[in-house]
């Protein structure tokens, strides 16, 4: 008994030696990998091919845009504007249950006219017009599918890849892949318009980093004096104490990675320095007061109000312009189920100016050759009404099957339309487009094959696009 006593014994000592050691056996291994295994603080990653783009805004329209109204015009539903849905054309596909128990689908022609614009004649809403007059740079998608038909998984789909939270935002994947181009600002920045109706919620972990490092992680800008929560110092500590406390953490951090070598260590340092250099870089760039009248006219008068969509059109340009690689902006109101036709107009008038003049002010600055523009919801809306049609108000459930999205600059076909709807726009009939697929052609765009863009956890490699996905070639310049 006392043998087997003292033999435990000795395994317990061997292993509290490797465990307690300065540079234990395990840590020396995933010490030597550190460099390789993650970006943290590094300069940007070799990219896979040639890039067309050095940066990404998604201008995300969260509730699903109705392309009825916007940009895939359907006389028939106009010539048959009442008379139940075939179901030949349902084909027994899903329905939620706010319409699937309808006697009937009553077909919900547009109250809106549409007309072709540009060189390439576009079909653009007349909700639309400053949009309309740049619809020569504009690469339309008319098919886009989703498996999700609910809002909070298929936004999530759309932000991470994946219908259940966790995984690491697009936003995080562009950041951990190109890294930061300006050490004073964050790769990954996220913007929520305050003058949106705030019909469907949206929470952090859609720009999270999951369990990628924390510094690529999505940082929100809110509209006010003090654009990040708790960036400024606390009363009483000056900006020479701040650096010193940062200065003794990184010690303290360096010391808890040469035991555990443990990258959310580092991450965490690289985070405390971002978080100080921001103390200056970020109120300068959040103030828009020093723009021009002309830029003011370019968005809109609502472009002087902060935290607004036109104030975060132009926000995103200021960042863009200053190296961040990602901007996410969110607009949420787009959930027209009843009185869509206010409801969208509103939706239209709010977005419409600062969407153009965004392209039209990266195009004089001389960045959207490579900065690519993307702007769409998480799926579209019905052909048929919700409910009771009736004259001037009816709404449109979710529609998952196909929708609209555009995307500008970048490296794509400017003034093209891919896919074709059916003359219903009720399903694809042809030129297919997935969740995956659009985050394959993001990422090649940006220089990156997406089978390649990996990260291992638990054993795995996890990609943005899951274990599916394919470049968009018809897409692309």
């Amino acid at each position: 008994m006392n043998g087997y006593l003292d033999d435990a014994a000795r395994r317990l000592a061997r292993r509290a030696f490797l465990g307690r050691s300065t540079m234990g056996l395990g840590a020396l291994a995933l010490h030597s990998l550190a460099p390789t295994t993650r970006s943290g603080s590094e300069p940007q990653r070799a990219p896979h091919l040639a890039p067309r783009a050095k940066r990404v805004v998604y201008l995300f329209q969260a509730g699903g845009p109705s392309p009825f109204e916007t940009f895939d015009p359907k006389p028939l539903l106009q010539q048959r504007h009442g008379e139940d849905l075939p179901k030949s054309v349902l084909g027994g596909q899903r329905l939620t249950g706010m319409s699937g128990n309808q006697a009937i689908l009553p077909m919900a022609g547009s109250f809106t006219n549409f007309r072709q614009r540009g060189r390439a004649g576009l079909w653009v809403s007349d909700l639309l017009p400053h949009t309309a007059a740049v619809a020569d740079r504009l690469c339309v998608v008319r098919t886009m599918f989703t498996e999700a038909i609910n809002h909070d998984p298929a936004i999530t789909f759309f932000c991470t890849g994946h219908q259940i939270s966790g995984r690491p935002a697009m936003g995080a994947w562009a950041a951990y892949g190109l890294g930061a181009e300006n050490r004073d600002l964050p790769a990954f920045v996220v913007l929520v318009s305050k003058d949106a109706q705030r019909d469907q919620p949206l929470y952090a972990r859609l720009w999270g980093s999951g369990f990628l490092p924390g510094e690529h992680q999505g940082v929100q800008f809110r509209p006010g004096s003090s654009p990040v929560l708790f960036l400024d110092n606390p009363e009483g500590i000056s900006p020479a104490a701040r650096r010193a406390q940062i200065e003794t953490l990184g010690a303290l951090h360096r010391d808890q990675f040469a035991h555990e070598a443990d990258d959310a260590i580092t991450a965490r340092q690289a985070q405390a320095e971002l978080a100080f250099r921001m103390q200056s870089s970020v109120p300068e760039v959040a103030d828009l007061s020093t723009e021009p009248d002309s830029t003011f006219r370019l968005y809109g008068d609502g472009a002087r109000q902060a935290g607004t969509y036109a104030a975060n059109c132009l926000l995103a340009r200021r960042l863009l312009e200053r190296g961040v690689r990602f901007v996410q902006l969110f607009h949420q109101g787009w959930d027209q189920h009843g009185n869509l036709p206010a409801g969208i107009t509103k939706q239209c008038q709010q977005t419409d100016q600062a969407s153009a003049a965004l392209l039209t002010d990266l195009q004089c600055r001389g960045l959207l050759d490579d900065t690519l523009v993307v702007w769409g919801g998480e799926f579209g809306r019905t052909a048929y009404c919700q409910g009771k049609l009736t004259k001037g108000d009816y709404g449109r459930d979710h529609h998952p099957r196909c929708f609209t999205i555009w995307l500008a600059g970048g490296g794509v076909r400017a003034g093209h339309v891919h896919g074709t709807t059916d003359e219903f726009g009720y399903n694809i009939a042809d030129g297919a487009v997935h969740v995956h697929d659009l985050h394959a052609t993001i990422l090649h765009l940006l220089g990156f094959d997406h089978e390649k863009l990996v990260w291992r956890f638990q054993g795995r490699d996890y990609r943005l696009t899951d274990v599916s996905g394919r470049v968009v070639r018809e897409l692309l310049a």
